[in-house]
């Protein structure tokens, strides 16, 4: 069995905490990995094959980090150029595996969940295992125990003999229901949320997705062929894939085919898709209250406030939600959290910065924090991991000083190279050629403070760079 994990996800519910370019399936919500680890750590039993990951190609270096954080090796890692749902992500993973002469069954997870029984979901999977061996498309039902709107809904068929104990048909897929339809299907007892897990083999998929969606499959298929390996990392071609349509399994599948079938699972399941969930899997107080970092609470029930830096008190309030972060801060009552993504959206309209990067911003060489920015000038925290180095470039409209705190830094500017070391510091001319290393074993540790008319992240010519940025728009790939 091969796990295909999709991390495509941007998790906008959870702003300010979770940006688009570092989503919440990257971060620790619910213990001390973050959600694209714990699902990882939870392949790890007999007969699961290491993973094939999809994900972004903005997030590749965050994905390998995160691997070689486990020691974990994924089989194969798919970089999309842009996301177009669930359907064209399985369908490519599907169609590699198949071009190289391989058709186990696929288990298609999502990165982004919460299962807190691991031997509940052994037994689901050991039961989907025989369905999807006799051809079946099986996906994992969770019993809808309270009327949730941020969920679609699977109601499962009666029995009719054509399946193993314990799996039914789908009767019936349900878009996210208002308040009063959900209570109604947690009154029947016959309808489950739908989990976006699923388990088939690769080449049943794909003559499902070619009999009811053939674009797709059509235009993924080219997109392979026209796309570039290295290694165990393909990366999709853009010009191809942009033609594809954006549908989900769900849609452009399970909906259309006659074997869909659903396994329950009963496995502390949370797609950790709101602030409402993250209140949900956490330990609360005596008040209800969920509470992390230097947060004060007097006199408040039910909320959840999380801090990131500064001291956050709260009084007198009830199913609040706090979360602050160091440059910005979203306050909603519990039951209207679900219109973040929207409020995300209006924010995306008006041109903010805060949705796309937190002001720690993370490199494939280390991460840079924006200090303080004023009108000609800015200042950076700028860590540089062990071994590791910035690309080679140059400046048109800024100058920059280097103050080492900690570390050693090799600094290169035009034809010099020299080490500094803590309390040392270096100035960078405008349109200067320089380069930033570390050749240390600890972190290297600088402050930089900018100065000239233009400050943007744009404002570099990038003429060499070991990981390959230098043929990448500035605008998407900086520094």
């Amino acid at each position: 069995m091969i796990p295909v994990i999709l991390s495509g996800g941007s998790g906008s519910r959870l702003w300010p905490l979770s940006r688009k370019q570092y989503p919440k399936q990257f971060l620790a919500l619910t213990g001390e990995h973050t959600l694209f680890q714990q699902t990882l750590q939870r392949l790890n039993f007999e007969g699961m094959q290491p993973a094939v990951l999809v994900a972004n190609q903005e997030h590749r270096f965050i994905v390998l980090e995160q691997l070689q954080q486990l020691q974990l090796q994924s089989q194969l890692l798919l970089f999309e150029p842009f996301g177009r749902n669930t359907a064209p992500a399985v369908a490519i993973a599907a169609m590699q595996l198949l071009a190289e002469g391989r058709d186990e069954l696929m288990l298609v997870l999502p990165a982004d969940h919460v299962l807190e029984d691991q031997h509940a979901f052994q037994q689901a999977l050991a039961l989907a295992t025989i369905a999807a061996e006799k051809g079946e498309m099986v996906l994992f039902g969770v019993p809808a125990l309270k009327p949730e709107t941020g969920y679609g809904y699977i109601r499962a068929a009666s029995d009719d003999g054509s399946l193993p104990d314990g799996i039914s048909r789908v009767a019936q897929f349900v878009e996210k229901p208002d308040a009063v339809r959900a209570a109604e299907y947690v009154q029947s007892g016959n309808y489950y949320w739908n989990s976006g897990m699923f388990l088939f083999r690769a080449s049943r998929f794909l003559e499902e997705l070619k009999r009811h969606d053939v674009d797709i499959y059509d235009t993924c298929l080219l997109a392979l062929e026209r796309s570039t390996r290295d290694g165990t990392q393909i990366s999709i071609d853009p010009a191809t894939f942009e033609c594809c349509p954006d549908n989900s399994i769900d849609y452009a599948v399970m909906e259309k085919t006659e074997r869909a079938c659903m396994v329950p699972l009963s496995a502390g399941w949370n797609d950790v898709g709101s602030w409402s969930s993250i209140w949900d899997v956490h330990e609360k107080d005596g008040d209800g209250n969920v509470t992390k970092g230097d947060v004060v609470v007097q006199d408040s029930h039910n909320c959840l406030v999380h801090g990131n830096g500064k001291l956050v008190s709260v009084i007198g309030l009830e199913d609040i939600v706090v979360v602050e972060t160091k440059d910005a801060m979203m306050i909603a009552h519990k039951d209207r959290v679900q219109e973040v993504k929207q409020l995300v959206s209006q924010l995306d309209a008006l041109g903010r910065c805060e949705t796309q990067n937190h002001c720690a911003v993370y490199r494939p060489w280390g991460s840079y924090d924006s200090v303080d920015i004023g009108g000609r000038f800015q200042v950076k925290h700028i860590t540089v991991k062990p071994g590791a180095q910035l690309s080679l470039q140059m400046h048109h409209h800024r100058a920059e000083h280097w103050v080492v705190v900690s570390g050693t830094a090799e600094v290169r500017c035009d034809d010099k190279v020299f080490l500094l070391t803590e309390n040392q510091s270096t100035y960078i001319p405008m349109t200067s050629v320089h380069r930033l290393s570390n050749p240390g074993k600890i972190p290297l540790e600088i402050i930089e403070v900018q100065s000239g008319s233009y400050l943007g992240e744009d404002d570099i010519e990038r003429l060499e760079d070991v990981y390959g940025r230098n043929t990448e728009p500035t605008s998407v790939v900086t520094r």
